[in-house]
């Protein structure tokens, strides 16, 4: 195991043992060790095999023991025998928002709860309320949380099913039966969720492709599997569903089964106005349904079919029925963002608050990846549970990535680490940090980290606030939005883009799988507006610099194109639109 996957291992163990009701000492000993690991300055491996963990502060015997065979065999007895020791329905518990260890702790102890029925039961009779420490409020939010975990429950994140999907479609590619395959659904147009993965292939064997896909390594159990389409649950417990067609037809079914159902909609209609008839069969000249091949109109690409049907051709992650006929009809679309064009995240953090790498890690990692800048983000001092700077510690951190960029200029290297803060925007507006060291930064991000809890009135104002400082370059995940765990707070997200547009200030696509935030759909919006975006990874670790290819996925989504994304500038650009951006204000 690496240092990241000790670590991970380490926080999970304070927390099962804070479920248990261990000495908080020895619970904070864990995450303060997990803490010391992330922030090594070598190899965690070199110096468990030169048996020198004892020089890490804060790691006595036992804790080196437990991280040396961690290390060394990717197991740990005591991990695996603490977690059998708990019931498992109170580590589910964990996952309902604003229930932490102590809490489920206390509801065991003081009601017997074990699991997330019998919690939601006692809710439902009012005897959590009666708690010391719990109340009405804390009772009536804990239902909503496990209502949203039940209507959450089959939804899965957009980049865990990505990967998923990419291996399917590699094994599928390698059967020699296969002509044509491609992903289909809500992941071919890049929704920020899923249902289940839809696969289709074209073939003149459709049964051998489909006995190949059933028995891939990976899949627990077969659903059903007919003639034409198999449907089987994978190991992470996604279903995934492929459907085998004749070449001719794969055209047809592959627009039908991307969607999305909106979009379908319209295009039958602009069929049936042309006297042709469009199903997953293809597109026939006939005034009725019909699957008759002698009346299909030879498509060999879905670029043909819109052509027929008079319009340029939509990518997927733009159909939705969002506006894309409009702009279909009038001319080609313009090229989107490629994932490619992107030269570096301006929002990401390091081992100086809750990241996992230092700045001189990151700056060797990313300008290894080709990547032309990267920016440190850490937050400022009122997110305090991230360990966010002060003004005294932040000048250091500017210090040591000046000193960085110079050993790395004076290497050769091509790169520039960007000097910055994430910092938060206060209740009223304000922002953590004065103005006079906001100044000193390369690059500034302003966002909503505590009181989500304000009327959409006040939340508006609040953020508008903020983007009227002058300082302030970019407005960072703009809802606050987590993906499958918590709403968008209440705010005026067209007011807000109203205020960015007049003041310059760029609008964060935050590419966190968590996130994905702004929004798709405000995007046109923003664009219109001239409201520029900003990809940002707001990475925590090395392996988070691949959320840009996420991101860009859902910036293509909102129809956005190269010219509308800031950080596919080249570094000198980039630095002018900086500097130009105070100046306008």
């Amino acid at each position: 195991m690496n240092r990241d996957q000790v670590a991970d291992i380490l926080v999970e163990i304070g927390t099962l043992l804070e479920l248990k009701g261990e000495n908080p000492f020895k619970v904070r000993a864990y995450a303060n060790a997990a803490r010391a690991l992330q922030t090594l300055a070598e190899p965690l491996e070199k110096l468990v095999s030169e048996g020198r963990l004892g020089e890490i502060p804060g790691i006595g015997e036992a804790l080196q023991q437990k991280i040396t065979e961690l290390v060394t065999t990717g197991r740990l007895a005591y991990y695996e025998d603490l977690k059998n020791s708990i019931a498992p329905g109170l580590v589910a518990m964990l996952e309902i928002p604003g229930l932490g260890p102590k809490k489920i702790q206390a509801l065991h102890r003081e009601l017997g709860i074990a699991s997330v029925e019998a919690l939601e039961k006692a809710c439902r009779e009012g005897k959590v309320a009666g708690l010391k420490g719990f109340g009405e409020k804390t009772q009536t939010n804990i239902l909503e949380g496990i209502e949203r975990r039940r209507t959450y429950a089959a939804r899965h994140l957009l980049a865990e099913a990505l990967p998923l999907g990419e291996e399917l479609l590699d094994q599928l590619r390698a059967h020699p039966d296969v002509i044509r395959c491609s992903t289909g659904g809500s992941l071919r147009r890049c929704r920020e969720t899923i249902g289940d993965l839809d696969l289709l292939a074209s073939s003149k064997k459709p049964q051998a492709v489909l006995d190949h896909f059933a028995g891939l390594p990976g899949i627990s159990k077969v659903i059903a599997k007919g003639e034409t389409k198999a449907s089987v649950v994978l190991d992470c417990g996604i279903q995934a569903d492929l459907r085998v067609v004749s070449d001719a037809e794969y055209p047809f079914a592959l627009m039908y089964f991307t969607g999305s159902k909106e979009h379908n909609i319209v295009m039958r209609q602009r069929a049936i106005e042309r006297g042709l008839r469009l199903n997953e069969y293809g597109l026939f000249r006939s005034q009725s349904e019909t699957r008759d091949p002698a009346l299909r109109v030879a498509c060999r690409t879905e670029e043909e079919i819109y052509e027929k049907l008079g319009l340029h051709y939509i990518p997927p992650e733009m159909r939705e029925d969002a506006g894309e006929f409009a702009l279909a009809e009038q001319g080609p679309l313009p090229r989107l963002l490629e994932w490619t064009d992107l030269k570096g995240s301006l929002h990401n953090h390091s081992t100086w608050s809750d990241g996992h790498q230092t700045p001189a890690e990151l700056a060797r990692s990313m300008a290894d990846l080709g990547l032309a800048y990267w920016a440190v983000t850490d937050h400022s001092k009122a997110s305090f549970q991230a360990n966010g700077l002060d003004a005294r510690r932040l000048r250091q951190q500017v210090r040591e990535i000046r000193e960085i960029n110079l050993r790395l200029a004076g290497e050769g290297v091509e790169f520039r680490l960007l000097t910055g803060t994430e910092v938060d925007i206060l209740k009223d507006g304000r922002l953590d940090f004065a103005d006079d060291l906001l100044a000193e930064l390369d690059v500034v991000i302003a966002s909503v980290h505590q009181s989500f809890n304000l009327s959409e009135a006040d939340m508006t104002r609040r953020i508008i606030a903020a983007v009227q400082n002058p300082l302030v370059h970019i407005l960072g995940h703009p809802t606050g939005r987590l993906l499958l765990e918590r709403e968008p707070y209440a705010v005026d997200s067209r007011a807000v883009i109203d205020a960015c547009a007049a003041t310059g200030t760029w609008i964060e696509l935050n590419a966190s799988p968590l996130r994905l935030d702004l929004d798709w759909r405000l995007w046109p919006y923003a664009r219109s507006k001239g409201v520029k975006c900003v990809i940002n990874c707001d990475a925590h670790r090395l392996e988070h610099a691949e959320f840009l290819r996420l991101g860009a996925a859902v910036a293509r989504k909102g129809g956005l194109t190269r010219a509308d994304v800031v950080n596919a500038l080249p570094l000198p650009q980039l630095q002018k639109e900086l500097a130009r951006k105070r100046r306008r204000n």
